[in-house]
């Protein structure tokens, strides 16, 4: 895992290596162990600058360095993440005569290239951004992995296209304007984080995961060359449970393939105690485990994380986080926020637990929750339908109780709810009001206060309804496609990367996920995660049957004390409440990022 830049442009100039080196100092933190810069026709015509920083994790010599070129010099690629089926890949290569120079993955996706074209992103198994270019052809081919757990934004203007790992090098560049995305910022005001393709920096965009990019003479085309497909099998219950049991050992192995330790967050729920479970079979040697910790025990699941730790064999590190320690490292968290999120501080700690510890690589358990019903949201959502569609047929009842809501009382779930029932019903706007920050009104509110424009957004929500999966699969794909990759990826793979850690997620594999999506849904989403906890009996009782609680900081208590100088003074409209700990937190951190950029 690294970090990547590039800039392109039909026009020749000098100032591409000002630049580009600029761009690489940003994201310098993503790589400590090595970087790179590469220039296109240094003697003469300069239309394409690519810069790398390095986290060495498979062949940790100076062979993996990059940017990497082929031998002759055509194809130059520099590439973050890990193809976890690379030594496949590598083995049919050399079969067909191809020779490497080196022992990684970043070569195989060149040799790749040079063979399929466009087409080698269908072979890889793995998370990945990257971009090579052709020196002969003066194009340049840019991929995102098909579930976007590596990020990748870009600006394109006039021509010259601009790219990187995380916003803040795009930025760095000096070459976009710095203007806000008002559309971004609606994004992130009602759902807790800037939905892809939008970033908060106008004209600046996320690529959208499962697509290309494909740039030649300063026109850029893009493709979606993958998307979820939950089209059911006829399968037994028996026969489900060996197929997720096999799908995701065997995606365990592949997350396991490293020239370093790796390491495993355990936060003492279903889904990282069933990865620890299935690690203890794959590997013979000690797995090291890491967890944060709170001395109030409501809000402690350390003793459980500690149990499985020791009935599983494994040596465990815990830190135990009180206010004192939040407070202290909140400067180096804020500094560390690539776009504004209502979440990635607890990944931040145990992140620098793990890399305090030596640790380069761990494994998560997210996406666990996202693919086999782990949520509220299974159940609530299609509730929410249900009674909306009925609401929906009298509107005149509809419209008063959603009028009433709001003089009932000003809180945030009743001005979401109220939201809700002014809208036609669809899935996309029942999961918006379920995972909602601000309400539509509030939010325009906030952007009014902020910009001191006019700014209205249409109220008119996104009409995501597929009938041609069950209600469950939709609420899963709404999952998977917003919270998990908009906030849970993202905010792993900058917190992470923070502290020059990979943080691989084996729940999040595509070929994992191609196979356990045929599964008929009252099966793979059945309450409970009970098809998981079937299929991997290891995980004990008293795992399995804790109440589901998701893991968060007593941020509440803490914003009322030593937090308190961060998050006062936040000039919103006075009607607006701030009855929820995650509405003050988005304000505050927003306001900060905001003056970190100069907005």
């Amino acid at each position: 895992m690294c970090g990547i830049a590039g800039i392109l442009s039909v026009r020749t100039s000098n100032e591409l290596s000002n630049h580009i080196q600029a761009m690489q100092g940003a994201l310098s933190h993503r790589g400590p162990d090595d970087s790179g810069i590469y220039l296109s026709n240094i003697s003469g015509d300069r239309q394409s600058a690519l810069a790398h920083t390095r986290l060495s994790i498979l062949d940790l010599s100076a062979a993996g360095h990059q940017p990497m070129s082929t031998t002759d010099g055509r194809y130059t690629i520099t590439f973050n993440g890990e193809i976890y089926n690379f030594q496949d890949l590598r083995k049919e290569l050399i079969s067909q005569g191809e020779i490497f120079k080196s022992q990684t993955d970043t070569e195989i996706i060149l040799k790749l290239y040079q063979k399929l074209g466009r087409e080698c992103v269908t072979k890889l198994r793995g998370m990945f951004a990257f971009a090579i270019w052709d020196e002969l052809e003066k194009t340049c081919f840019i991929a995102r992995d098909p579930l976007g757990i590596k990020p990748l934004y870009y600006w394109h203007s006039n021509q010259t296209l601009v790219f990187a790992s995380e916003l803040r090098a795009v930025i760095a560049s000096g070459l976009p304007p710095i203007n806000l995305n008002l559309a971004g910022l609606y994004g992130y005001l009602t759902t807790g984080s800037v939905p892809e393709p939008h970033t908060l920096i106008a004209d600046i965009q996320c690529l959208e995961a499962g697509n290309w990019l494909y740039w030649q003479e300063g026109n850029l085309t893009k493709y979606q060359y993958w998307q979820l497909d939950f089209t059911p099998e006829q399968i037994s219950l028996a026969d489900a449970q060996v197929k997720v049991r096999q799908a995701l050992k065997e995606s365990i192995k592949y997350h396991f393939i490293s020239d370093v330790p790796v390491g495993i967050f355990l936060s003492g729920g279903i889904d990282s105690t069933a990865i620890l479970a299935l690690a203890t079979e794959i590997t013979s040697s000690q797995l090291s485990t890491y967890s944060i910790a709170f001395a109030k025990p409501e809000w402690n699941e350390g003793v459980l994380a500690q149990k499985a730790a020791n009935h599983f064999g494994a040596k465990h590190t815990e830190f135990q986080v009180d206010c004192t320690f939040a407070k202290s490292v909140l400067p180096d968290f804020l500094a560390s926020i690539d776009q504004p999120t209502i979440d990635g501080f607890n990944t931040f700690c145990v992140s620098k637990v793990a890399h305090d510890n030596g640790m380069k690589v761990v494994l998560s358990g997210l996406g666990g929750d996202e693919i086999f019903g782990g949520y509220k949201s299974f159940q609530s959502i299609p509730q929410m339908m249900k009674w909306g569609r009925r609401l929906n047929k009298l509107p005149y009842v509809s419209q008063a109780l959603a009028s009433g809501l709001q003089h009932w009382g000003n809180t945030s779930k009743l001005n979401r709810i109220s939201d809700f029932l002014n809208n036609p019903p669809t899935f996309a706007s029942a999961y918006k009001n379920f995972r909602g920050i601000f309400s539509h009104s509030e939010a325009i509110a906030i952007i009014q206060s902020l910009t001191k424009s006019n700014y209205l957004p249409s109220p008119k929500l996104s009409n995501f309804n597929d009938d041609r999966i069950t209600p469950t699969d939709q609420v899963s794909l709404l999952e998977l496609s917003s919270y998990m990759r908009n906030q849970l990826l993202r905010d792993s793979d900058v917190m992470s990367m923070r502290w020059g850690l990979e943080l691989r997620v084996p729940f999040v594999d595509r070929t994992l996920i191609e196979s356990v999506a045929s599964i008929p849904s009252h099966m793979r989403l059945a309450q409970s995660k009970q098809l998981l906890t079937a299929s991997i009996p290891e995980i004990p009782e008293w795992i399995v049957n804790q109440p589901k609680r998701g893991f968060s900081f007593p941020f509440a208590s803490w914003m009322q004390t030593d937090f308190g100088d961060y998050f006062m003074n936040l000039d919103i409209p006075k009607e607006i409440p701030l009855d929820s700990w995650y509405r003050r937190w988005s304000l505050a951190i927003l306001k900060h990022w905001l003056a970190q950029v100069g907005l």
